[in-house]
């Protein structure tokens, strides 16, 4: 063989085994990428080759699925109270990919997860039966927060404090994901993308907004829990009027003619006393008080209920009067309901998070679990006494303060009001805000629910947590103790 032949042989064999190697490298490395890869048709066929696992409500079903009568997906998504879920489930549509529930188990309800699969099924690849997302809703909250809230653009959420169960979790206005879970549904999916009310997105988790004056119980909680103040009720240091540190801005009171001068914790809380809690949260300092927030859970971009919530900010680099008005739950404050209902959850539970979680387990098609979320697993954010006195405080805003439209016959109710300036200088409608706690003493039941209202298409001077919130959370209570 002379040397042209033979260097032009070798050269034939290097690129053959490069051929090789790069398809080795594709099929052992690549493959599984590539098969999840979104734009590979192949994953939707299979996705949607037989009827998808469920998710359960009380023991019932809220999804199914339906055959299709063309093309080459077999089965279609389906919703049983499309709208009174949507919250819980997100969508799983053929076009627009899934979201919530629907996308983070889509691997489980469709049976493609690794986990449903035995060895022989690892081996051949055939795909197995699906599995079963079971949720810790609630139906008769989600209904009580569904039907109470109506038209109005907000949200809620009910926990369970002790265990950190997630009762009901609920954002209006809400939309069918059936509407959307086809291929031929362009002309939904644009009226609901293009809707200025945002029917998709789930205010009680993604949508942070200032919290007002519900903030006051991470406040008051840092003083109680620094020794700032002994107890709720003794006398505070709290001039009124009360100017701005460094400013000739008076914070006002919503009541001029309410007793806040120096006002008890107890006193402040019951008539919403800002100038309290401004001096208060300026007398702790911004590091006291984000200490404070974050050990309720504010600052945390991890917070998986299991679909991952928006971060509630309490800011940093404050000068005095910045950190005064985070006192009213002002500036650059945000909060979810979800984080409300955490707050509340906290107090109601002597002090302790028990982490918030919407499902209780993921089964496969035997029923055997694949993952199970515990209860009760809490940590302690402020003391047994700080809780107890700060739900004692509570109780009289509902009892004889702004809170009053939260109140249960036979139950004890303790909760706190909100109205959140919204806009430049104050100029759009305020966000009206409750967070409260139920307990019925005969039976021990406890629930903690916050709700937001962003819009209810009410005058201005109408807006109040207490007028549009509190009844909305009063339903949902009164619903969580039967």
């Amino acid at each position: 063989m002379n040397k042209t032949i033979r260097r032009t042989s070798v050269f034939a064999l290097l690129l053959v085994l490069a051929l090789l190697g790069r398809a080795t490298w594709v099929q052992a490395y690549e493959g599984k990428a590539l098969a999840n890869d979104s734009k590979n048709r192949r994953k939707t066929i299979a996705q949607y080759a037989q009827p998808l696992g469920n998710i359960v409500v009380a023991g019932s079903p809220v999804t199914g699925s339906k055959r299709t009568e063309s093309g080459d997906l077999a089965y279609e998504r389906s919703y049983t109270d499309g709208e009174l879920y949507a919250a819980v489930t997100g969508y799983s549509s053929q076009a627009y990919g899934a979201t919530q529930l629907e996308g983070i188990y889509s691997g489980i309800l469709d049976g493609t997860d690794d986990r449903l699969k035995n060895p022989v099924d690892a081996v051949t690849r055939r795909q197995q039966e699906p599995g079963t997302v079971v949720t810790t809703i609630d139906p008769a909250v989600q209904k009580a927060g569904y039907e109470a809230l109506g038209r109005k653009k907000g949200a809620a959420v009910a926990i369970d404090p002790a265990s950190g169960r997630i009762l009901a979790m609920v954002s209006t206005p809400s939309y069918d994901p059936s509407d959307i879970a086809g291929t031929t549904d362009g002309a939904a999916w644009k009226e609901l993308t293009e809707d200025p009310d945002k029917p998709l997105v789930n205010r009680a988790l993604r949508q942070p907004l200032p919290p007002g004056s519900t903030f006051k119980l991470v406040v008051a909680a840092a003083a109680l829990e620094d020794g700032l103040y002994s107890s709720v009720d003794v006398p505070t240091t709290s001039p009124q009027p009360y100017t701005l540190p460094g400013t000739r801005t008076v914070l006002e009171n919503e009541n001029a003619s309410a007793p806040c001068e120096d006002a008890t914790i107890r006193t402040a809380l019951r008539y919403s006393c800002n100038n309290v809690f401004g001096k208060m949260a300026a007398d702790l300092g911004q590091d006291k008080v984000r200490a404070m927030a974050e050990k309720f859970g504010f600052n945390d971009d991890e917070l998986d209920v299991p679909v991952r919530a928006y971060a509630s900010v309490y800011p940093s680099g404050m000068d005095r009067a910045q950190t005064a008005l985070t006192g009213i739950g002002q500036f650059d404050v945000t909060a979810t309901p979800l984080q409300m209902a955490m707050v509340s959850a906290v107090i109601a539970n002597d002090g302790r998070l028990a982490a918030p979680h919407m499902v209780s387990e993921v089964v496969d098609s035997d029923g055997d679990a694949l993952r199970a979320f515990d209860d009760g697993d809490a940590a302690r954010i402020v003391s047994s006494a700080t809780a107890e006195q700060l739900r004692s405080a509570m109780v009289t805003v509902v009892e004889r303060g702004t809170g009053s439209n939260a109140a249960i016959a036979g139950a004890e109710v303790g909760g706190k009001t909100g109205t959140a300036q919204h806009g430049e200088n104050n100029s759009k409608t305020p966000y009206a805000w409750f967070t409260s706690y139920a307990e019925d003493p005969s039976t021990g039941k406890q629930v903690a629910v916050a709700v937001m209202i962003e819009d209810s298409g009410a005058a201005r001077s109408e807006v109040s947590g207490n007028g549009l919130a509190a009844p909305v959370a009063r339903k949902m209570m009164a619903a969580a103790l039967k």
